[in-house]
This record gives structure tokens, C-alpha cells and sequence, in this order.
């Protein structure tokens, strides 16, 4: 059942992060008749244009967090980021409140240290060589034990690449440790460091877990997207990756046990290395995954409406109906009065859209926005959206 937004009956969902994934998130619930409420750490993200009500507050403040939930009175809330106060999400969870999938899910999910000893060390999942390190000097000893060069030095918690680097020398360690230990999103002094594997392409399995119409928890998968990352963020992404049928058994197989293991409801995105026929356990978020912008695209139901419909307790399609690629469109400059230019030359590029996310700051390396584009095969489509997207020209306005 659901009930009517801005009534005594409303069915309510709570989003803790409502950047340009959680905004889709919100158009797909309202789509489905429920009341929406955007929670952010500041006033305007792309969410708070869009939902019913608007919040800004700190999220890793417990007061702050628990006040809200209680003045709101959500069925359901979702995080849609890291920077959250898992403890205070446990207590609201247990008064009965949803926490999508789970409280549980979410503390092992955004933290590097959780998900990695629950895939490797519990479910015996094949990761890469890895070790943590709490010191400079730990983190020295964990390389020279066993991880070499080159490697990867990433916060435990952390997105959109922040705190990542990938060095190859010994020379290049303490740098690496400053910028980790201090640029994720909540400090905690401790470093994953992770040795560098020989693969061929990575991809995001989108996985569902969604009731059917009797009601039991199935799983789904949607076609493997392959994509491009520099500087451990995502610039271009593209549906299907063409794989090994092994292959792609064995990612699904890796997938399931993550999700399973996570539980809940909804969707994930279970990043994965592949080389032939073998494939290595990256990362899973439990939502939805930035690469998975292309789906607005491919598929009949996008990742943001698939999310919304499991967690709901809806049927969810996955079906894919096109070949697609995304492109990423970056601020270029650090303003607060960006304006776009070069839309018409874009938007002349064939089968191909743009979506703009009206984040009210534009840094060099923001993601403001996203291109679109299908065609026939992969390559066409991929060479669409980096073109459309190149056609797109931020300026400071003034």
C-alpha cells in the first residue's frame, strides 16, 4: 500500500544525501505516489529542488539526525552517502524505522575496512592482496610484507575517489599516507592499502534484491556496465560490457553473496575487476552506483526506479532495451555563478541527451553533469556521449 504525499496517509521516505543520484531517486519515488523528504549537508543540492520538503543538517550529528527523524517521522530512510552516524541510524532503526537495506549494510558498506574482511576473510570471496594500516609506518611495513609495487592507497572511508593515489615507489609513500588519512569523509586515521592486479576491464554489476509477487526476496541483475575511472572517480561508463559467459557467472555469483550477505532490500552497486574468466571483488554500494547514470538510457527501468520499486516491496524489470554510454561534464572552476554553454551543438549529437544536476557550486573537478547517448554497438555510443559532453562549456557568468 501506498498512501497520498501531503496527507495523514503519506507514505514517507527520508534521503540522507540527495546529490544528482539521490535526486533521481526522489523523481522515481514521487512517481509513485510517495512523500519525499531531501536531507543534505547544505542548503539547495539537486535533491531539495525536487522532493516535498528540504533539509540541511549536519549528518554525522546524532542529535541533529535523531531530531529530524523524529519531527519527520519517516517510513523509510535511505542513505545516499558516507558521512553518516551509523550509531544514531541504529537506534532509529530499532524504533521500527526502515534504514535501506540495512543499518548493518550500511556500516559495512561505508567503510573500506567492514566490506573487505566480510568478502575476503567471511565469505572467501577473491579480492586483491590487501592490508590496513593505522601509521606511516604500518603502512610502509604492509608494502615492503608483501603488497609491493605499485599499489593503491585509499581512506576507509571515502567517495568519489578522495584520498585515493597510486604510487610506485617507496619515496611516494608519505604523501600518500597524508592525503588519505586526511581526505575521507570521516576521519579515521586508518589506510587500505591494496596491490595492483593484472586485469583487463572493470565493471558495475547492478544487483536487485526485490520482492516478486508473492512476496519472497529474489535477486536481479542488470547487464554488466564497463566504465573509465581517473582519479578513482568515474568519467565515462557504457551498457553492456561485452564479457566471457563464465565470466559473467562468476560476477553474478560474487554479487549474490555480497548482497545476500548485506541483506535488505534494494539496489547495489558491486564493482568488480575481470580478466577472462576470472573475477576479483572491488566495492559494493548499497544504492545507487554513479556509473549506473547510463541506465537512464538502456534500460526499461533505470537504477534509480529499480531502487525505488525494491525498496518499496515492488516488482522490479530488469530488462535492457539499448546500448548506451555516459560522459561526465565537470565544473571546470571553482564558482557559484557557473552557466553552461554549447547546449544546441550538444544536444545535436545523434540519440544523445544531457542532464544538468543544478548543484549551486561548481568546483574544477564537480560533477555538474552527465552525457548521454545510444547507438548500435558500444564504441558509437561511447564516442556520442564523450563528444556531446566535450560540447558542453561551463563558464563563470558575469
Amino acid at each position: 500500500m501506498i498512501g497520498t504525499p501531503l496527507s495523514a496517509n503519506a507514505t514517507k521516505v527520508m534521503l540522507l544525501g540527495s546529490g544528482e543520484l539521490g535526486k533521481e531517486v526522489i523523481i522515481a519515488l514521487q512517481r509513485l505516489g510517495v512523500e519525499v523528504i531531501a536531507v543534505d549537508r547544505y542548503e539547495h543540492a539537486p535533491g531539495h529542488q525536487v522532493a516535498h520538503h528540504a533539509y540541511a543538517i549536519d549528518m554525522t550529528d546524532a542529535d541533529a539526525l535523531k531530531t529530524l527523524v523524529s519531527q519527520v517521522k519517516p517510513h523509510y530512510i535511505v542513505p545516499e552517502i558516507e558521512a553518516l552516524n551509523t550509531q544514531a541510524l541504529a537506534e532509529i532503526e530499532a524504533t521500527g524505522v526502515t534504514v535501506v537495506p540495512t543499518v548493518r549494510a550500511v556500516q559495512l558498506t561505508m567503510n573500506r575496512e567492514g566490506i573487505r574482511r566480510l568478502a575476503a576473510e567471511e565469505l572467501n570471496l577473491p579480492t586483491s592482496p590487501y592490508a590496513f594500516a593505522r601509521s606511516e609506518a604500518e603502512l610502509q611495513a604492509a608494502i615492503d610484507g608483501g603488497i609491493g609495487y605499485p599499489c593503491f592507497i585509499k581512506p576507509t572511508m571515502s567517495s568519489s575517489g578522495k584520498g585515493q593515489s597510486r604510487i610506485t615507489r617507496a619515496s611516494e609513500v608519505k604523501a600518500a599516507w597524508e592525503y588519505a588519512a586526511s581526505a575521507g569523509r570521516v576521519n579515521q586515521g586508518v589506510v587500505i592499502v591494496e596491490g595492483q592486479i593484472d586485469f583487463d576491464y572493470e565493471i558495475t554489476l547492478l544487483t536487485v534484491r526485490a520482492k516478486n509477487a508473492a512476496g519472497e526476496i529474489e535477486t536481479h541483475f542488470c547487464a554488466p556496465i564497463g566504465h573509465v575511472q581517473k582519479q578513482g572517480d568515474y568519467v565515462e561508463s557504457w551498457q553492456p560490457q561485452a564479457m566471457d559467459a563464465l565470466a559473467l557467472k562468476n560476477a553474478q555469483d560474487i554479487a549474490k553473496k555480497v548482497t545476500d550477505a548485506l541483506g535488505g532490500q534494494g539496489l547495489f552497486g558491486v564493482e568488480l575487476f575481470v580478466k577472462g574468466e576470472q573475477v576479483w571483488f572491488s566495492e559494493v554500494s548499497p544504492r545507487p552506483h554513479d556509473t549506473g547514470m547510463v541506465t537512464m538510457c538502456t534500460q526499461r527501468l533505470n537504477e534509480f526506479e529499480l531502487h525505488a520499486r525494491a525498496i518499496l516491496g515492488l516488482p522490479v524489470d530488469v530488462t535492457q532495451r539499448e546500448t548506451g554510454a555516459s560522459a561526465v561534464i565537470y565544473g571546470g572552476a571553482d564558482t557559484k555563478t557557473l552557466a553552461y554553454h554549447g547546449l544546441e551543438a550538444a544536444m545535436s549529437v545523434p540519440n544523445s541527451e544531457i542532464r544538468l544536476f543544478g548543484k549551486p557550486e561548481s568546483f574544477v573537478r564537480r560533477r555538474m553533469g552527465v552525457a548521454l547517448a545510444t547507438a548500435d554497438n558500444t564504441d558509437l555510443a561511447r564516442a556520442r556521449a564523450k563528444e556531446a559532453a566535450g560540447l558542453v562549456t561551463p563558464k563563470v557568468a558575469g
